[in-house]
């Protein structure tokens, strides 16, 4: 889903890990779909994250390549940096045609930013969540807090003020659901095939709840 949480405390705790003298980067989470075919529940990995204002982030050639080896050979491709969700076909398209990018999230392009800033190597691992055909209904979008838990009051109160937005709803769950099934499959499976140790450490902006609350396997 391309919505993300709170961009300055991740900015924050990033700088605090680089300070600590972490060896690299890696943003791991899900984003939106930009290019036309791809599935809830796709791989990507990030070649490079462009910016709302036209920066462009390479990842480290060495780490996505064991990136994608690991995920079974996930696509490496562009991405785009957003601060504020993609909500519907046309605006994908147009960020689509405009950076190229595959597809859109709201933490990358910040983790990308800390990486430069201290040199350190970074890579990008996202799984599709909502489709490029698919449009957010506002319900899910206000439905998100900023530490990735669902806000179950505004969501009723959005499905009230508008029941036709329901069926939308029910299929952004599904989505959702999907993304971060193959998201945690992904985070185990890079975790055997770069020797982690603790799978918790892998993930710092990814909530543990999908888009209709309901708790996580980990």
């Amino acid at each position: 889903m391309s919505g993300g949480g709170d961009g300055v405390g991740l900015a924050r705790a990033l700088d605090t890990a680089a300070a600590n003298k972490a060896s690299a980067i890696i943003s791991f989470g899900v984003a939106g779909g930009l290019a036309p075919g791809l599935v809830s529940g796709s791989s990507l990995v990030a070649r490079s994250i462009v910016a709302e204002g036209g920066e462009r982030f390479y990842g480290d050639p060495v780490w996505s390549r064991r990136l994608s080896a690991a995920l079974g050979g996930a696509p490496i491709v562009d991405m785009a940096g957003v601060d504020a969700p993609v909500i519907d076909h046309a605006a994908k398209r147009a960020l689509h045609v405009k950076t190229g990018a595959f597809a859109a999230d709201m933490e990358s392009h910040i983790a990308a930013r800390v990486a430069a800033a201290h040199r350190l190597p970074f890579a990008a691992f996202r799984v599709v969540a909502d489709p490029a055909e698919r449009r957010l209904p506002h319900a899910a979008l206000v439905g998100m807090q900023a530490d990735g838990t669902l806000a179950l009051g505004a969501v009723a109160r959005s499905i009230l003020r508008d029941p036709r937005q329901l069926p939308q709803l029910l299929q952004t769950a599904l989505d959702a659901r999907a993304a971060f099934a193959a998201l945690l499959r992904g985070r185990k499976m890079l975790a055997g095939a770069l020797a982690f140790t603790e799978l918790r450490e892998l993930v710092l902006d990814m909530p543990a709840e999908d888009v209709i609350g309901g708790s996580l396997p980990v």
